[in-house]
């Protein structure tokens, strides 16, 4: 049997494309679903409000805190926690990604893996939250007089976390600065992922950046670079003022 070349295989294309009867194009409204085609390799699944997933309440709370000062509010716009980073944390760990579903989980785990070789441990997301939670309560409720990290003040909250980061600080039975890695990641993860896992709410992130979005057409502007974009930007379920709308 011969095998096809791929300029056989063009050619063959370009004959069945003339061969197809041209007809006029319509424009389609998508409304109430997700613009996914269907049996897509892991479609967006829109978060919804209402309750935790993963997280016990006092383990938002402190989350919450977290968030807040990795990336906090000031003059420029929302910080992580208005923009519902813990929600994305939260649906995260309840998700495929909280299991490591999609990782080849059966070791051996190398001590010291290379670079290309990825994760390399047998503890899970949702695993390495819940015991590095559970460390930093203790380690607080130790330390402060009973408080948990919610409690403290923000000076006490910074000089925490950044013990947490340089090592300086050990929480006991977890790991606090993979703990913090991972929390820090996952809150840059919440606030610059499209709003339809549940963070950059009101699309936060993107205004921060002059981040344009899932807009689909850019030929109004894409001979015209290094100007500035004015058109605000666009997630996977659109705008927020364009709910509610007829």
């Amino acid at each position: 049997m011969t095998r096809p070349t791929r300029r056989t295989l063009l050619s063959a294309s370009a004959t069945a494309a003339l061969a197809v009867p041209v007809t006029s194009g319509k424009a389609a409204t998508i409304a109430g679903v997700l613009p996914w085609a269907p049996n897509a390799v892991t479609p967006p699944e829109a978060v919804t409000p209402g309750g935790w997933r993963y997280f016990t309440p006092e383990e938002a709370e402190a989350i919450d805190a977290i968030v807040a000062r990795l990336i906090p509010a000031d003059d420029l716009g929302p910080g992580a926690k208005e923009a519902g980073c813990t929600v994305f944390i939260d649906r995260q760990l309840a998700g495929p990604y909280g299991g490591h579903d999609t990782l080849y989980m059966e070791g051996p785990f190398p001590a010291d893996p290379l670079p290309q070789q990825g994760v390399q441990s047998q503890v899970t997301p949702r695993q390495h939250y819940r015991a590095g939670l559970a460390a930093l309560a203790a380690y607080c409720k130790a330390t402060f007089a009973g408080k948990g990290f919610a409690a403290l003040d923000t000076e006490a909250q910074d000089k925490l976390l950044a013990g947490l980061e340089s090592n300086a600080v050990k929480l006991p039975g977890a790991d606090g600065r993979a703990f913090f890695a991972a929390v820090l990641g996952n809150t840059m993860e919440g606030f610059f992922a499209d709003p339809v896992h549940g963070g950059n709410r009101d699309l936060a992130g993107w205004k921060l950046i002059g981040f344009p979005g899932a807009r689909y057409d850019y030929r109004d502007v894409i001979a015209k670079p290094n100007q500035a974009y004015a058109l605000p930007p666009v997630g996977l379920q659109g705008r927020p003022d364009w709910r509610n709308k007829p």
